[in-house]
Parts: structure tokens; sequence; C-alpha cells
């Protein structure tokens, strides 16, 4: 019970201190100045007419809000005196092991420098800085040359790396089960089972309504769709996010997706906000990085041959009736010109690195020309500590269907970074890690359906192979948009990852019959190539 409370005065005071240093910390002691002038207000019963005028102005809300945010990124509990490298992974073999592939990864960029014979950063000269604020917008169409530039790495080398990971101390002769033995990751962490899962995911139970089934055609759309619509309407207009994340749970309805988003991640836009942005922007012109060609070039092998980021055309003459009609390609070429500039604005933004606090991983330095090795000299590359991998603008592309103006674009994918996507590409014992949601995935498949899994594996298809670019890239580009942001409510609504591991094995069981006939790797991941027909509720 000590114990309990003194954790709780550590996570009060933290979050304290980190409040301190926010905007919300400056307005609401500006407000509170302000309220001295107030009659209402009495020196005898300052503290609690204070506490009263916040309650009602609603700045009490936005306070919550912002205390509701910090722990939904807070680290898992840990012992008082544990070091700093605890909080970010406590197992050393974990560590040790993001350690080394973050070293192949900066291989990896450091050869390509030396082969291309490209510098990691240079300020740009006058006049190209200019050339390129001019064509801002045609980013999407006039990139450089991206023939020579390749991803630093794929899923796949990532998996890799997780198949061979072993905890040392671990005897797997003694010890592990003959059914474990049977998938790809040989490392023992606990995952949950059936009854865990049912427990932890209470509101997907078949007994409860979920938007994208009961407001189908089949059902009359005032027997949940109106009632459910209604209850959104409620929960923005109270501006509660502990509220409104337990309200997607359900689905939320297409309109009210962007707003109820940004109130569970706590997202307001301020003026502020904004021109921190366009900061980010001038970032950009005045300096290039290697990293900007990985990022044009994922853009193009990836987002912009996605099926399904065509549809943004509609979403662009919807939200913005202004625009002239043209062709797909180039609405296809506006909304690539967004995709990049927010991740050419995310590799400058310093304030990304507060993650590597809980982030198992480490940001990468470099160092000062004739300087390496020593600290005064180095700095963190890119700015953000994030090396953007072949996929990664995949998490960017679904949330262009929900904001079309890219500051507010941008604050809501950083925090979804912050908070869930870094843990798909690195290594941890975290329960929404890479790690546990692939033995989560290999676990639900050798428990429930045993004789596809083993299938599989006689003929060298583990399901894993197949299940992992799903995972990796939380379903960005396999699933139809519409499926996708469902999914994404439930990632948000769980504040966890577990539900992609839970919907990888969801997908085998659903094509179970045609994967028993498969004699090969190739025909399984033929079976399962085309997920758009899938409904994921």
């Amino acid at each position: 019970m000590l114990q309990e409370e003194s954790d709780l005065s550590l996570i009060i005071a933290q979050i304290v201190q980190k409040l301190k240093g926010s905007n919300l910390y400056s307005q609401l002691e500006r407000q509170a100045w302000a309220s001295l002038q107030r009659p209402e207000i009495k020196l005898e019963s300052l503290k609690e007419d204070i506490k009263e005028f916040f309650k009602i102005s609603g700045w009490e809300k936005k306070l919550q809000n912002a205390v509701y945010s910090e722990l939904s990124v807070f680290p898992l509990p840990s012992h008082p005196a544990a070091p700093p490298e605890h909080l970010k992974e406590p197992l050393v073999y974990m560590r040790k092991a993001q350690g080394s592939w973050e070293k192949r990864i900066l291989k990896s960029l450091n050869s390509m420098c030396t082969e291309l014979s490209i510098p990691l950063a240079r300020k740009r000269p006058v006049g190209e800085q200019k050339e390129l604020l001019n064509k801002w917008n045609e980013m999407g169409t006039d990139e450089p040359d991206l023939s020579l530039f390749r991803p630093v790495y794929a899923p796949k080398d990532f998996l890799e790396v997780l198949i061979n990971l072993r905890n040392p101390n671990y005897e797997n002769g003694d010890s592990l089960s003959f059914r474990t033995h049977l998938g790809l990751i040989q490392v023992p962490l606990k995952v949950k089972d059936i009854p865990e899962l049912k427990e932890c995911f209470v509101e997907l139970g078949l007994n409860i309504g979920q938007l994208g089934i009961d407001d189908s055609t089949q059902v009359p759309p005032e027997l949940f769709e109106n009632e459910h619509v209604r209850i959104g309407q409620k929960v923005l207009a109270e501006q509660d996010s502990a509220a409104a994340q337990q309200y997607i749970r359900q689905g939320s309805p297409t309109a009210l997706r962007a707003e109820l988003w940004a109130l569970i991640l706590n997202i307001s836009s301020q003026p502020e906000d904004v021109l921190y942005y366009e900061q980010l922007k001038t970032n950009v012109i005045q300096h290039d990085l290697l990293v900007d060609s990985l990022i044009y070039k994922d853009v193009k092998l990836t987002a912009s041959n996605d099926d399904y980021y065509f549809v943004f055309e509609d979403y662009l003459y919807q939200k913005l009736p202004q625009l002239p009609q043209c062709s797909a390609a180039t609405t296809l070429d506006q909304s690539a010109a967004i995709h990049i500039e927010v991740l050419l604005c995310f590799s400058r933004d310093t304030s990304v690195l507060s993650h590597f606090a809980y982030n198992s991983a480490s940001p990468p330095k470099s160092y000062i020309r004739g300087k390496l090795g020593l600290e005064e000299y180095a700095v963190f590359y890119p700015p953000n500590g994030v090396i953007p991998f072949h996929g990664f603008s995949m998490y960017v592309a679904p949330l262009c269907f929900l904001y079309h103006e890219p500051s507010k674009l941008y604050q809501i994918f950083r925090e979804m970074y912050v908070r869930f996507f870094f843990r798909l590409h690195s290594i941890s014992s975290h329960p929404s890690g890479i790690v546990s949601l692939c033995l989560l995935f290999e676990t639900l498949l050798q428990t429930y359906l045993p004789q596809l899994f083993y299938h599989l594996r006689e003929i060298g298809a583990q399901p894993l192979r197949i299940s992992f670019k799903w995972m990796v890239r939380a379903f960005s580009g396999y699933l139809a948009t519409d499926q996708l942001l469902l999914l994404w409510d439930r990632i948000l609504g769980y504040n966890s990852l577990e539900i992609l591991a839970v919907l990888a094995a969801a997908v085998f069981a659903f094509r179970a019959v045609n994967l028993m006939e498969v004699t090969s790797l190739a025909a399984a991941e033929a079976v399962l190539a085309d997920l758009s027909t899938l409904k994921k509720t």
C-alpha cells in the first residue's frame, strides 16, 4: 500500500514537472492572474474561488485532458531506484539487441553517404532555398533523382533480427514447450490469452454494438448508428479526452472522427502550434538532409502507389470545393506534396526526441567532420532521432483522409508516432512492442488454429513471415481506408497496439479453409494478398 502511494506521488510529481514547461501552464497562470480582478474572487477563499473559476470557464477540463494525455504515454511502473535505462527497456538482452540493430542501421546509412559522396546534411545555397520555396507545393512531382538511393532497411530485414533474438539466461531445452518452438519468435515474454483478451477488449464483444457492422444496410440505422452519433456529439461538446477514448472503442462516425482523435490526443491547434510548424518548414528550406531523399523515395514507392491513396482526390474536393477539378494524377501530386511536407518537417522536429525517454531505441548521433567521438561536437541525426525505413510514410497516409490543414495533420501524426508507431520498429518487451505483437500473433494461431499453423510451418510458410508487414505498418496500405480507420479507432480507444496481432490472427482464421489447401509460401501469400474485402469490425 505504501509502495503504491509512493509510486503515485512520483508519477504526479513527474507529470506536474512536465506540465510546468508547457504552454498550457502559462495560459493557466495568465487566467489565474486575470481572475483576481473578478468580483466573485475573495481573498479569504482565494484557492477555492480560482478552482471554481477554472471549472466554470473550461480550463479545468483542459488541464484534465493534458494530465490524461501524459498518463497515456507514461512508462510502465518500475522500482523507484531503477536506473534511466530501465525506463527505456527493463531487459538487458533487449537493450543490447536494439543497440546492435541501431549500429546496423547507421552502418547502412553511412555506407550510402560514402557510395554516393553525399553528406548527411548541408546548408542550401540562397538560390536553392528560393527555388524550393517557389516549388513547395510541387514536391510530389519535382523530387530529385532517386535512382541511386535505397531504403536503409525494410520490414523483412527487421523480422530476421527478431527471429534471432534470444534470452541468454533462458534454457531452451529445459523450459520451452514444444508448442512454443513452432513459432519464429523464441523469447519468453508474457502475452495475453483469449480470456485475457476478452477481458481487455470487452467493448468488442458480440453483444455490444459496433460501428461498421450494426450500421450496415441489413440493420436499420436507427437501431445503433443514430444513437451512437448522438452520443459522439455529446462527447465532443463535453471536450473530455477520457470519455472520447471510451466512446471510440465501438468505432467513430466518419463525420466526428477527426475531432475525436484530436480530442483523445489532446491536439488543439493553437496559433503557436501553427507558428512552430512554419519554423519546421523554414528548417527544411534552409537545410538539405540525406534522409529527405529517403522520404521522397518511400512516398514514391509506397503511398503514391497505394490504390487506397487515390481516394484522397474525393477527399480534397469534399473538403476544399474551391479547388478546380483536375485529373487524378494532379490530385495525387497535391496529396503527395502534403504527405512529403509533413514527413520532412517531422525529421527536423527536436521535440520528438523526448519520446526516447520511454523508447528502447536511442537517437543516432553524428559528429562534426574531424571531431569523431568527441561528445561536445555531437548532434542527433536526423534532428528528431528517427531514421525512416521502407514503408514509414504509410503511417501518415491514412491521416490525410481526416485532416486537410498541414499543421493539424502534422500534430496528429507526431502524437500518433510518439504514442504508438515507434513501438512497431524498435526492439522491446513492452506489451505493445513489435516483439510482443509477433509472439501474441503466433501464440493465438498455435493455440486456437494448431492444424493450420502446423500445415503452414511444414510447407515453409511460417505465418509470421506473411503477417509481419501488416503489423509493422499497422495495416496501413493493406486494409481498405474505411476499415483501417475503424482499426485505428480501437488503437486509440484502448491505448494499445495488441489489436493488430489479434486482427492478423483473425485474418488467417477467416482464410483458413483456403490456406489449408496451399503447398507453398508463394501460394499462401497469394491467398492473403488482398485484404480489402475484409471488414475489420
